[in-house]
């Protein structure tokens, strides 16, 4: 699921961005901040300077080494400097689209759990109304961790608290592309195993969290291979083969395979699959 439905899972101890609304002006402001701050250490990656503005999680040289080796930083860095003409345009239409149908904030900040168990706020498009209900998608969640049925998003059979345009941002994960930025930052990569939130993280078996030993991505092995048609199990094996065999050939290859997948992701969203029963295990595809 990707995340999506535990979007606005957060515990009570923390607070609830969303729940704040915006003065008048305020989000056209939010995106200037945003664009600013993104040219900026852009910038930074064309003049060739190893300092950037947001810092790495501290971790021993060896660790890093093996979740982030240096062609898979200069093959993010590469990427999202070269495809900045195609991203950032769609980004700012999303923001204004966002900003316009749904009153409150553009952009959704959330903690989750990056490489080695350490936090980071992911950023992401909202995609909800604020002051949205959270207890549906926790008590999803946890249905689908303990069970083994096909991880099928809550917006396949349509849901309220979506605004104007949010399915389909989600579908096609377009909701995701701020993420561009934690990628810059070096708290993700394009390819590595879905970020989860606490909770989430909190309720992983221990042999379950070897899935952080590699840094977590915006797109993925899982991600490729079934995504809503897997089971929760599915998905973790997946991330632990990929944080074991991380390799540049198998980067580029799901890299290649990700545009299809959210084809079918998204036609899958428009004929959601049964909710009965849990389908056969799909081959794990390299």
């Amino acid at each position: 699921m990707e995340g999506r439905t535990n979007e606005f899972q957060k515990s009570n101890r923390e607070p609830r961005v969303n729940r704040v609304t915006s003065r008048d002006g305020e989000e056209p402001a939010e995106v200037a901040r945003f664009l600013h701050q993104l040219v900026t250490e852009v910038a930074r990656v064309h003049r060739g300077d190893s300092r950037t503005a947001f810092p790495l999680n501290r971790c021993s040289p060896e660790e890093l080494a093996a979740a982030l080796p240096k062609w898979k930083r200069f093959l993010d860095l590469a990427m999202v400097t070269l495809l900045l003409p195609v991203w950032l345009p769609v980004m700012t239409l999303i923001a204004l689209w966002v900003a316009v149908t749904s009153p409150g904030p553009i952009f959704y900040r959330q903690p989750r759990i990056g490489f080695k168990g350490r936090r980071f706020m992911l950023i992401k498009f909202r995609t909800m109304k604020v002051n949205a209900e959270t207890h549906i998608h926790e008590a999803y969640l946890e249905h689908l961790i303990v069970s083994d049925r096909p991880m099928i998003k809550l917006d396949a059979t349509g849901d309220p608290r979506l605004i104007l345009g949010g399915k389909f941002l989600r579908a096609t994960g377009l909701d995701e592309l701020p993420q561009l930025f934690n990628v810059l930052k070096g708290e993700m990569s394009l390819v590595g195993p879905r970020p989860c939130t606490v909770g989430e993280f909190e309720r992983y078996a221990p042999e379950q969290r070897a899935r952080v030993n590699a840094l977590p991505g915006l797109t993925g092995l899982w991600q490729v291979n079934g995504k809503n048609r897997t089971t929760f199990r599915q998905m973790i094996e997946m991330d632990i083969f990929y944080s074991r065999n991380i390799s540049l050939s198998l980067d580029l290859k799901i890299i290649l395979r990700t545009l299809p997948a959210i084809v079918v992701q998204f036609f899958d969203s428009v004929q959601p699959l049964p909710r009965s029963g849990a389908q056969p295990t799909p081959p794990v595809k390299t």
